[in-house]
């Protein structure tokens, strides 16, 4: 077995592709289903040709979704996590609190959230990161 995607349910397919191409992703391709909803399909340049952030779209939908208190958030990497910050600020995404360490040592990180609200961590990666050291302790709210 192996993980394929992550799906999102959005209200405004535009403005959600535009703020996972300002994190880096690329729209690989969208996929009506039937009348009832469209897919968007991203993935991120280290992912290859296989997508792993699908976005769904129910046509018609007008109102946010409920996140609901089970969810937590995404996760991806950058080498510099303050540039990757000035871009994104020029676009008009902030963080939610400065870049911080869970502990000392550890890589920085921060989180943002998306167009519908869910939140997405980035990672400063350093060349020791393992798969143990991500800071989804602290942010696991």
């Amino acid at each position: 077995m192996g993980l394929v995607h992550t799906c999102y349910r959005i209200i405004d397919i535009d403005r959600s592709v535009a703020f996972y191409e300002a994190l880096g992703f690329t729209e690989l391709r969208r996929m009506p289903i039937r009348e009832e909803a469209i897919n968007v399909f991203m993935g991120l340049p280290e992912d290859g040709p296989e997508p792993r952030l699908e976005l769904t779209f129910n046509i018609g939908r007008t109102e946010p979704y409920e996140i609901g208190t089970g969810y937590g958030h995404i996760a991806i990497t950058t080498a510099a996590l303050d540039q990757t910050l000035a871009a994104l600020k020029r676009q008009g995404i902030e963080p939610e609190r400065p870049p911080y360490t869970v502990r000392d040592g550890g890589s920085r990180l921060c989180f943002v959230r998306d167009p519908d609200g869910y939140r997405v961590e980035i990672i400063e990666r350093v060349p020791e990161w393992s798969i143990e050291e991500p800071g989804s302790g602290e942010g696991a709210t």
